[in-house]
């Protein structure tokens, strides 16, 4: 960057509003309130400490309480921040080891390199992806790519923003069969408090949502979404109610008459109690409703 000499003005810093998200994320404010706070069917155990070297660990267990299978995994995180480089190790009971490496605004501002690797012993077999993304103002794109000798699949997306307004592309290409696999398209606009979304997947697949900030206490979401050739339209109603600093309560409910509720409660710092339930609504007396117990523990 040149600046004029004997220039006193200061450098505009970028504004966070105008860097539009990945088009993963366009819409996830509606589904936050559609999901966080909520384990139905489940008995969960996280747990998140870092050791005094910086290196970070989360466990996490769980059970489901309809089958009784129990699966857990393990994560490791470690920052070489003068490098901008972060190296994560994963494993899971169903003896699946990953590595992931990722480096990010070193080649270049904003750019974020990252490579992903899989290997199962049990098979022998091993898997691969190579993800690059892009964010500055106006403009977030990426590119995603199989490591497969047999025929790698490209993944693809791009988002522009402005002013608030959002428009996403998202493909996927078979190179193997030399054909599109995925063509997504995203429609939306976002404020501070307010955001609409819409998207086309396949041509076929229609959805929306609406998200709304109502007060700093009281967060509210719609669902909509519908499949071409069939007269079913699928939407629900969320609402999540902070009641103070330590203490949430969620409810959601769809048009197959599913009522989720959710509680979730701050016990002491690095604590966290969640309980949820299911409840069918057309089926009530017969039962059949499922239950969520959380546990969130950092230290």
């Amino acid at each position: 960057m040149f600046s004029c000499s004997g220039s006193t003005a200061p450098s505009r810093a970028p504004d966070p509003m105008a860097i539009p998200p990945p088009y993963c994320d366009l819409g996830k404010a509606a589904r936050d309130v559609f999901n966080k706070g909520y384990g139905f069917g489940m008995v969960k155990l996280d747990l998140k400490t870092k050791s005094s070297s910086g290196v970070e660990f989360t466990t996490a267990g769980s059970s489901n309480t309809d089958t009784g299978k129990a699966s857990g995994n393990l994560e490791t995180k470690y920052k070489v921040k003068d490098y901008g480089l972060t190296f994560t190790q994963k494993w899971n009971t169903d003896n699946t080891l990953g590595t992931e490496v990722v480096m990010e605004d070193k080649l270049a501002e904003g750019l974020k390199l990252n490579l992903e690797t899989m290997f199962v012993p049990n098979t022998g077999k091993k898997s691969g992806k190579l993800k690059t993304a892009y964010k500055r103002e106006y403009l977030n794109i990426g590119c995603n790519v199989d490591i497969d000798l047999s025929g790698p699949t490209i993944y693809g997306w791009a988002v522009l923003g402005y002013e608030g307004w959002l428009a996403g592309y998202q493909m996927a290409f078979d190179t193997a069969k030399s054909k599109l696999s995925q063509n997504n398209f995203a429609l939306g606009y976002k404020a501070a408090d307010f955001q609409l979304h819409t998207n086309v997947n396949d041509g076929t697949e229609f959805g929306g949502s609406i998200y709304q900030k109502v007060s700093d206490k009281v967060e509210t979401s719609v669902s909509l979404a519908w499949t071409a050739g069939s007269n079913n339209t699928r939407f629900g109603i969320a609402a999540k109610y902070q009641m103070d600093d330590k203490t949430s309560v969620s409810a959601k409910v769809n048009n197959a008459s599913l009522i989720g509720l959710g509680y979730t409660q701050t016990l002491r710092p690095g604590v966290k109690l969640t309980l949820s339930s299911l409840i069918d609504g057309k089926n009530f007396s017969s039962g059949g409703h499922k239950i969520g117990l959380g546990f969130e523990l950092e230290a």
